[in-house]
């Protein structure tokens, strides 16, 4: 049977409106949308340290963004890690409605569904541009969706790092010897692949990694990218600075909104919520991508910091973990099954397309470059 499209729809509905509604000006009957006059003050709790320049500051300005769209008819105040809630208790916060929103990363919350690693980052997986159009256009944040349901929550990428640094170690590493019981703060799928390769892999999160490098409670650690980890000092306390990000080749920024706190809003209120986590989700990435050279730059230079691509050997004994654990990923239920097909056979087909796109021009323009 025909349907009519949604266009035509609401564009007869449009004209049928007109045709029985007596004309008026904007200064006659205009009475707004029930609720639109209502106020909502919320809190959003983040795993990240207050200020953090790239992840804490990209919730600052989606908050403010925010409040300047609904005339500050939705107002968020931001807490850092530790200040309302601890850093790993976002999660439980926002489900429970302890607060309206939190602004973290999904894989640290594989301890409620372990499937939740893949929308943080999957080693050897998609880039940030691949993983936006797989969560917006492939079917992806339905999966993610489905995913929280059950805790009360509703996901929204709200931004990404982009490939990250494989981490800082005060020793070099010439095989995949030197990982053998070395201790490194590494989570999500990336830390399964560092154990499968001998490693020992250590959950911390952000504002305990330079107090456990420096005593010596880990021996290594990756956090984000040179922009992020130069404001955090590491360069202080190691030497060696290791690529390319294996175990991250993006990072999804996680805004995650109490559902019920959600539906309490109105509709424009809940599609200004949308829309600007949008934005921050491309905005992160465009800032991240702005000021990684620079800071690497700062690190080399004037902090001395050696710059080390990780040995083959190891690269590949990474790549092949990292199958391995994605396999058994998919074998936790009917549902992690599917977030895995469905990542993997996007992944394959945007591979095919950039092969030809990005890849292919990448290659020419180091040739230019060189010659």
């Amino acid at each position: 049977m025909h349907r009519p499209s949604l266009v035509g729809v609401v564009l007869s509905t449009l004209l049928v409106a007109c045709a029985e509604t007596p004309t008026t000006s904007q200064s006659e009957d205009m009475t707004p949308i029930e609720g639109s006059s209502q106020t909502f003050e919320w809190k959003l709790v983040m795993s990240w340290p207050k200020n953090l320049p790239g992840l804490a500051t990209s919730a600052e300005r989606l908050a403010q963004n925010i409040a300047a769209m609904s005339n500050d008819r939705l107002t968020i105040k931001v807490y850092g890690a530790g200040e309302y809630v601890p850093a790993f208790q976002v999660f439980d916060a926002v489900s429970s409605g302890t607060a309206e929103m939190g602004h973290s990363a999904a894989y640290y919350w594989r301890g409620k569904a372990p499937i939740l690693a893949v929308f943080g980052t999957v080693p050897y997986g998609m880039t940030a541009q691949e993983t936006n159009s797989w969560l917006h256009y492939g079917g992806g944040l339905e999966l993610w969706r489905e995913v929280y349901a059950p805790f009360n929550l509703i996901p929204f990428p709200a931004g990404n790092s982009g490939v990250q640094m494989a981490g800082w170690f005060n020793r070099e590493l010439n095989s995949l010897d030197d990982i053998q019981g070395l201790k490194m703060r590494i989570p999500g799928l990336g830390g399964d692949v560092f154990q499968r390769a001998g490693g020992v892999a250590v959950q911390l999160p952000g504002n305990e990694l330079f107090t456990s490098l420096q005593t010596g409670v880990i021996d290594a650690t990756e956090w984000v990218g040179p922009y992020n980890d130069l404001a955090f000092g590491l360069h202080d306390i190691a030497t060696y600075y290791y690529y390319p990000g294996w175990q991250e080749p993006n990072a999804v920024l996680e805004l995650m909104v109490n559902n019920a706190a959600y539906e309490s809003l109105p509709p424009d209120l809940q599609k200004i919520v949308e829309v600007a986590a949008r934005a921050s989700n491309q905005d992160t990435l465009d800032e991240f991508t702005a000021r990684n050279m620079a800071s690497l730059n700062t690190m080399t230079g004037e902090h001395g910091v050696q710059l080390r691509r990780l040995p083959p050997d190891v690269l590949s004994a990474y790549r092949t973990y990292a199958k391995e654990v994605l396999d058994e990923l998919a074998t936790e239920d009917e549902l992690s099954a599917r977030v895995v097909a469905s990542y993997r056979e996007f992944q394959s087909n945007v591979s095919q397309w950039h092969a030809i796109a990005e890849e292919a021009y990448f290659d020419i323009r180091r040739t230019d470059d060189e010659s």
